[in-house]
């Protein structure tokens, strides 16, 4: 079974940017949709970004302008770039693959946005 890992969070300050990234353990080309979660405390699992393989993209209106996803397929690997950050996007990020048979989210990394 395929294996996502997340990298590239961290402690950055309002502002700033950062680039997270998941790399799959096998090919990412039978996933369909590729996408990024993000989970606060309190609060329930939202969905930030997606990307299709078409490269469609479709992001919440919270990160609309700010946030950029891609994806390398030769690389197996999908990217959020993450610009202007607010401390409202202070969560825990999840990478998120969908094929028609499975469905698999990577253990997250921690992006925290504070002064």
């Amino acid at each position: 079974q395929v294996q996502l890992v997340e990298s590239g969070g961290g402690l950055v300050q309002p502002g700033g940017s950062l680039r997270l990234s998941c790399a799959a353990s096998g090919s990412i080309f039978s996933f369909y949709v590729m996408g990024w979660y993000r989970q606060a405390p309190g609060k329930q699992r939202e969905l930030v970004a997606a990307i299709t393989s078409g490269d469609s993209t479709n992001y919440a209106d919270s990160v609309k302008g700010r946030f950029t996803i891609s994806r390398n397929n030769a690389k197996n690997t999908v990217y959020l770039q993450m610009n202007s950050l607010k401390p409202e996007d202070t969560a825990v990020y999840y990478c998120n693959a969908r094929s028609t048979v499975q469905v698999l989210f990577g253990q997250g990394t921690q992006v925290t946005v504070s002064s």
